[in-house]
């Protein structure tokens, strides 16, 4: 014999708010996760988008020398069969945009890009730190 749950709109349950798809319903689809390493060489930076092409893909630096990503993700609309159809549909296809504000040890001119595998991986690279050499003759009094 199976358990019989009454719902009860006054007293909400451990399961309805288990349950409860609201939340991530409302939560915003279209941003893909970004990834972020550093190294003493570079920033790198990995944004997920499976079936990416880099044709889809803007990177830019605007004059404030922010970095501006802009995925445009274009959907072909194929003839469907006519013997099937579908019940349920949950493919999105959006555009994403972000601007990220550079650290201020970024070499601006010597940013590079690729898609692979779905990832946009952008590397950063930082300024090479001169080091001032200090060494010289001091006068004793």
């Amino acid at each position: 014999m199976l358990p019989v749950m009454f719902k009860n709109s006054w007293f909400p349950t451990v399961f309805d708010d288990f349950f409860n798809t609201d939340i991530v319903a409302s939560a915003p689809r279209t941003a893909p996760a970004v990834n972020v390493k550093v190294d003493e060489n570079a920033y790198t930076m990995e944004v997920a988008a499976p079936g990416l092409k880099k044709e889809f893909c803007r990177i830019s630096i605007n004059d404030e020398g922010n970095l501006n990503i802009a995925i445009e993700n274009k959907f072909e609309h194929k003839e469907e069969d006519k013997k099937e159809h579908y019940l349920r549909r949950e493919f999105s296809y959006t555009n994403y945009q972000q601007t990220y504000t550079l650290p201020e040890d970024v070499q601006k001119d010597g940013i590079s890009a690729k898609v692979e595998d779905g990832v946009l991986t952008i590397v950063l690279p930082k300024m090479k730190k001169e080091e001032v050499k200090v060494s010289r003759h001091i006068d004793i009094a």
